[in-house]
Protein backbone atom coordinates (compact mmCIF):
# COMPACT_ATOMS: atom_id res chain seq x y z
CA UNK A 1 0.00 0.00 0.00
CA UNK A 2 3.14 2.10 0.70
CA UNK A 3 4.22 1.46 -2.84
CA UNK A 4 0.93 2.50 -4.58
CA UNK A 5 1.05 5.66 -2.06
CA UNK A 6 4.55 6.84 -2.94
CA UNK A 7 3.81 6.28 -6.78
CA UNK A 8 0.11 8.42 -6.93
CA UNK A 9 2.65 11.17 -5.00
CA UNK A 10 5.25 10.98 -7.43
CA UNK A 11 2.60 10.63 -10.78
CA UNK A 12 0.53 13.60 -9.23
CA UNK A 13 4.16 16.12 -8.51
CA UNK A 14 5.31 15.07 -11.73
CA UNK A 15 1.65 16.04 -13.48
CA UNK A 16 1.57 19.16 -11.45
CA UNK A 17 5.06 19.98 -13.43
CA UNK A 18 4.07 18.93 -16.62
CA UNK A 19 0.93 21.28 -16.15
CA UNK A 20 2.82 24.13 -15.08
CA UNK A 21 5.74 23.60 -17.66
CA UNK A 22 3.27 23.14 -20.16
CA UNK A 23 1.37 26.58 -19.30
CA UNK A 24 4.66 28.67 -19.06
CA UNK A 25 6.03 27.34 -22.49
CA UNK A 26 2.44 27.78 -24.17
CA UNK A 27 2.91 31.90 -22.53
CA UNK A 28 6.78 32.09 -23.64
CA UNK A 29 5.88 30.89 -27.13
CA UNK A 30 3.00 33.63 -27.43
CA UNK A 31 5.58 36.28 -26.22
CA UNK A 32 7.87 35.15 -28.96
CA UNK A 33 5.77 35.08 -31.57
CA UNK A 34 2.59 37.55 -30.98
CA UNK A 35 3.70 39.66 -28.71
CA UNK A 36 1.10 42.27 -29.38
CA UNK A 37 -1.70 40.05 -29.36
CA UNK A 38 -0.48 37.78 -25.94
CA UNK A 39 -0.47 41.17 -24.61
CA UNK A 40 -4.34 42.08 -25.42
CA UNK A 41 -3.31 44.49 -28.47
CA UNK A 42 -3.59 47.47 -26.17
CA UNK A 43 -3.60 50.85 -27.89
CA UNK A 44 -3.90 53.95 -25.39
CA UNK A 45 -7.56 53.83 -25.88
CA UNK A 46 -8.53 50.20 -25.44
CA UNK A 47 -8.02 46.67 -27.26
CA UNK A 48 -8.39 46.33 -30.77
CA UNK A 49 -9.37 42.36 -29.83
CA UNK A 50 -12.43 43.41 -27.45
CA UNK A 51 -15.46 46.04 -28.79
CA UNK A 52 -15.05 49.07 -27.26
CA UNK A 53 -18.44 51.58 -25.72
CA UNK A 54 -18.81 54.44 -28.07
CA UNK A 55 -21.76 56.28 -26.34
CA UNK A 56 -20.99 59.69 -28.20
CA UNK A 57 -22.59 60.23 -31.82
CA UNK A 58 -18.92 62.60 -32.30
CA UNK A 59 -17.71 58.48 -33.01
CA UNK A 60 -17.74 55.58 -35.42
CA UNK A 61 -19.57 53.09 -33.37
CA UNK A 62 -19.31 48.89 -33.59
CA UNK A 63 -21.41 46.41 -33.82
CA UNK A 64 -24.31 45.96 -30.90
CA UNK A 65 -23.52 44.02 -27.89
CA UNK A 66 -25.36 40.88 -27.37
CA UNK A 67 -27.53 42.08 -24.53
CA UNK A 68 -30.55 44.12 -26.62
CA UNK A 69 -31.77 47.22 -26.27
CA UNK A 70 -28.83 49.60 -25.70
CA UNK A 71 -29.87 52.14 -28.18
CA UNK A 72 -28.32 55.60 -26.77
CA UNK A 73 -26.13 53.68 -24.17
CA UNK A 74 -23.30 52.65 -26.35
CA UNK A 75 -22.04 48.87 -27.73
CA UNK A 76 -19.87 48.08 -24.66
CA UNK A 77 -19.70 43.98 -24.79
CA UNK A 78 -18.65 43.65 -21.46
CA UNK A 79 -21.21 46.48 -19.66
CA UNK A 80 -24.58 44.88 -21.08
CA UNK A 81 -27.66 46.84 -19.45
CA UNK A 82 -25.71 47.83 -17.05
CA UNK A 83 -24.30 43.94 -15.54
CA UNK A 84 -20.64 44.40 -15.49
CA UNK A 85 -18.58 41.50 -17.18
CA UNK A 86 -21.57 39.81 -18.71
CA UNK A 87 -20.58 38.52 -22.82
CA UNK A 88 -21.79 36.23 -24.97
CA UNK A 89 -24.42 35.26 -27.39
CA UNK A 90 -28.27 35.82 -26.14
CA UNK A 91 -29.29 33.09 -28.82
CA UNK A 92 -32.50 34.41 -30.01
CA UNK A 93 -33.62 33.12 -32.85
CA UNK A 94 -35.36 34.48 -35.86
CA UNK A 95 -39.13 34.03 -34.52
CA UNK A 96 -38.39 35.80 -31.06
CA UNK A 97 -40.38 38.44 -30.03
CA UNK A 98 -37.46 40.10 -27.69
CA UNK A 99 -35.03 40.40 -31.13
CA UNK A 100 -37.59 41.48 -33.23
CA UNK A 101 -37.87 44.92 -30.50
CA UNK A 102 -34.53 45.24 -30.09
CA UNK A 103 -34.01 45.30 -33.44
CA UNK A 104 -36.59 48.16 -33.70
CA UNK A 105 -35.41 49.97 -31.76
CA UNK A 106 -31.88 50.40 -33.22
CA UNK A 107 -33.21 51.33 -36.24
CA UNK A 108 -35.09 53.89 -34.41
CA UNK A 109 -32.27 54.94 -32.68
CA UNK A 110 -29.69 55.04 -36.09
CA UNK A 111 -32.29 56.93 -37.62
CA UNK A 112 -32.71 59.63 -35.09
CA UNK A 113 -29.22 60.32 -35.61
CA UNK A 114 -29.17 60.43 -39.54
CA UNK A 115 -28.17 57.07 -40.50
CA UNK A 116 -29.61 54.39 -42.61
CA UNK A 117 -28.37 51.48 -40.70
CA UNK A 118 -26.72 48.28 -42.10
CA UNK A 119 -27.67 44.61 -40.79
CA UNK A 120 -24.69 45.04 -39.13
CA UNK A 121 -25.25 47.75 -36.98
CA UNK A 122 -28.38 46.75 -35.67
CA UNK A 123 -27.52 42.81 -34.89
CA UNK A 124 -24.88 41.14 -33.03
CA UNK A 125 -21.99 38.77 -33.88
CA UNK A 126 -21.48 35.29 -32.82
CA UNK A 127 -19.52 36.34 -30.12
CA UNK A 128 -21.36 39.78 -28.91
CA UNK A 129 -17.47 40.94 -28.86
CA UNK A 130 -16.23 41.97 -32.48
CA UNK A 131 -14.23 44.80 -32.33
CA UNK A 132 -14.87 45.38 -36.58
CA UNK A 133 -17.17 46.22 -38.86
CA UNK A 134 -17.38 46.56 -42.73
CA UNK A 135 -16.25 49.91 -44.52
CA UNK A 136 -19.59 49.88 -45.37
CA UNK A 137 -20.95 49.67 -41.80
CA UNK A 138 -18.84 52.94 -41.71
CA UNK A 139 -19.57 54.66 -44.29
CA UNK A 140 -23.32 54.62 -43.29
CA UNK A 141 -22.18 56.32 -39.98
CA UNK A 142 -21.10 59.16 -41.96
CA UNK A 143 -24.12 61.52 -41.98
CA UNK A 144 -24.30 61.25 -38.24
CA UNK A 145 -20.43 61.81 -37.31
CA UNK A 146 -20.20 65.11 -40.10
CA UNK A 147 -23.50 66.03 -38.56
CA UNK A 148 -21.60 65.52 -34.75
CA UNK A 149 -18.10 67.05 -35.78
CA UNK A 150 -18.50 69.35 -39.11
CA UNK A 151 -15.99 67.11 -40.86
CA UNK A 152 -17.13 66.73 -44.51
CA UNK A 153 -17.73 64.05 -45.69
CA UNK A 154 -15.06 63.53 -48.26
CA UNK A 155 -12.25 63.32 -45.35
CA UNK A 156 -14.39 61.11 -43.78
CA UNK A 157 -14.63 58.12 -46.49
CA UNK A 158 -10.74 59.38 -47.25
CA UNK A 159 -10.26 57.87 -43.48
CA UNK A 160 -12.38 55.12 -43.45
CA UNK A 161 -10.49 54.07 -46.96
CA UNK A 162 -7.28 54.64 -44.93
CA UNK A 163 -8.16 52.27 -41.80
CA UNK A 164 -9.82 49.31 -43.97
CA UNK A 165 -8.06 46.39 -43.89
CA UNK A 166 -8.45 43.54 -46.17
CA UNK A 167 -8.83 39.64 -45.91
CA UNK A 168 -6.85 38.10 -43.44
CA UNK A 169 -3.94 36.67 -45.44
CA UNK A 170 -5.19 37.46 -48.56
CA UNK A 171 -8.39 35.61 -48.77
CA UNK A 172 -10.03 34.84 -45.27
CA UNK A 173 -12.94 36.91 -45.28
CA UNK A 174 -13.81 39.90 -46.45
CA UNK A 175 -12.32 43.57 -45.69
CA UNK A 176 -12.69 45.03 -42.49
CA UNK A 177 -12.45 48.41 -40.19
CA UNK A 178 -11.03 47.87 -36.47
CA UNK A 179 -13.48 50.75 -34.66
CA UNK A 180 -10.96 51.43 -32.44
CA UNK A 181 -8.49 52.44 -35.12
CA UNK A 182 -10.92 54.25 -36.98
CA UNK A 183 -12.13 56.55 -33.83
CA UNK A 184 -8.50 57.12 -33.10
CA UNK A 185 -7.58 58.06 -36.24
CA UNK A 186 -11.07 60.59 -36.49
CA UNK A 187 -9.78 62.05 -33.06
CA UNK A 188 -6.64 62.87 -34.63
CA UNK A 189 -8.20 64.10 -37.63
CA UNK A 190 -10.45 66.44 -35.36
CA UNK A 191 -7.18 67.37 -33.21
CA UNK A 192 -5.58 69.14 -36.67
Amino acid sequence: MLANLRRSVVLSAFLLVVVFAYAYAGTGVSQLLFPRQANGSLTSSGSTLIGQNWTSTRFFHGRPDAFGPYAGVGDDPLVANGRKGESGATNLGPRSETLLEDTKELVAWWHAHGVDPTPDLVTTSASGLDPDITPADARAEIPMITSSTGIPRSRLEALIRSQTRGPELGFLGSSYVDVLRLNEALAALERR
